[in-house]
C-alpha cells in the first residue's frame, strides 16, 4: 500500500518509506541512500519534516558526510515550510552560538505552534537575564492560546486513555 501511495506521488508515504530504509525497519534494509532519496522527494512536494530528516542525517552523518552547514541549510527549509522541530533546533544553533535575540524569535514561533520545549528553553532565558519577564509572558500566553485552539473532550479523553507519555498540555 506504501507503495502504492508513493507512485500517486504522496510525500508523507514518501517520508515514512524513508524512515524505514533510515533505520532499517518495517521490512525495509537499511539503506541511508533510499532514504535520503525519498527524502527529498518528499521535502520537493512541501513535506517540512523530510527537511528536517534531511538536516538530521548532515548534522549526525547519516549517509553522508558531516556538514552542519547543509544541516542549518535543510533545518532552514523545514523551518520556512511550517516545521516545528526544526525551528526548535534553529533557536538552539543561535543560543549556542551566542545570539539571544535570533534563539528567542525562533523559539517564539515554535511556542506559538505549541512546542513547549521552546517554551522551557524561553523561560530558561529569563532566568538566566538574556530576555525580559515580558517576553516570557509573551511566550507563555501564545502557547497557552495554542493549546486552547487545540482543546477537545475527544483529544483529552484520548490522552487519559493512552496515559501520561500521551498528554498534550
Amino acid at each position: 500500500m506504501l507503495k502504492k501511495r508513493i507512485k500517486a506521488g504522496d510525500s508523507q508515504a514518501m517520508y515514512n518509506q524513508g524512515c524505514g530504509h533510515s533505520d532499517g525497519i518495517h521490512g525495509c534494509p537499511q539503506d541511508y541512500g533510499k532514504a535520503l532519496e525519498l527524502w527529498h522527494r518528499a521535502g520537493e512536494l512541501g513535506y517540512s519534516t523530510a527537511h528536517t530528516a534531511i538536516g538530521n542525517a548532515y548534522y549526525y552523518g547519516r549517509g553522508v558526510e558531516v556538514d552542519k552547514k547543509k544541516a542549518n541549510h535543510y533545518y532552514e527549509l523545514a523551518a520556512i515550510g511550517g516545521g516545528v522541530i526544526a525551528r526548535f533546533t534553529l533557536g538552539v544553533y543561535e543560543y549556542k552560538a551566542g545570539n539571544m535575540d535570533r534563539a528567542l524569535k525562533h523559539w517564539m514561533i515554535a511556542a506559538r505552534s505549541g512546542y513547549d520545549d521552546s517554551l522551557k528553553q524561553i523561560k530558561r532565558l529569563c532566568t538566566n537575564g538574556h530576555v525580559t519577564d515580558e517576553d516570557y509572558t509573551e511566550a507563555l500566553q501564545s502557547y497557552q492560546e495554542y493549546l486552547g485552539e487545540i482543546k477537545s473532550r475527544q483529544r483529552d479523553e484520548a490522552a487519559a486513555a493512552r496515559g501520561e507519555l500521551y498528554r498534550y498540555y
